[in-house]
């Protein structure tokens, strides 16, 4: 696509949110990849070479948190900003933590919510390159995680 402006691996098994994802972020010029779960990221991440991965949490085969726990202990992935989208239930962020995820967008969400999401982590690899990316993790975790938390019950938005 012309002028795109990064790369996303999109990780759900629910093809419909993958492809809502998929559309938001190719209207903003960013080229999308999918897979249906971690297995299949682990699969191709380093075919696609992605700038930010999201995941969902509840996956078959390899959850979410299993799968950012495998990109965080591979050499190769371990700057990788990586997004968690789902529920954002107080066990998924804490053990996003634990795993070294960087961001967390609660389902349902606003699209607008997403392509910010998704550029800012893009900005923030580039501007701290891989080498430095563990220590470069600025988010307000606190704030994502009641911000996550509060979003997470609301209706009416795009959500799975």
């Amino acid at each position: 696509m012309p002028g795109a402006s990064g790369r996303v691996l999109v990780v759900d098994d629910n093809k419909v949110i993958r492809q809502l994802i998929r559309v938001n972020l190719e209207l903003e010029g960013i080229e999308v990849v999918t897979a249906a779960d971690g297995a299949e990221c682990l699969d191709v991440v380093h075919q696609v070479r992605p700038d930010v991965v999201t995941l969902d949490v509840v996956m078959p085969r390899l959850d979410g948190l299993r799968t950012a726990a495998r990109l965080r202990a591979d050499p190769r992935t371990r700057g990788l900003p990586l997004a968690i989208i789902s529920a954002c239930t107080q066990y998924e962020v804490e053990s996003g933590l634990d795993v070294g995820v960087d961001a967390f967008l609660a389902k349902p969400f606003e699209p607008n919510e997403l392509v910010q999401l998704v550029k800012e982590l893009m900005e923030r690899r580039g501007r701290v390159g891989a080498e430095a990316s563990r220590f470069g993790r600025v988010l307000d975790l606190d704030a994502d995680e009641a911000e996550c938390a509060g979003r997470a019950d609301h209706a009416g938005h795009a959500g799975g």
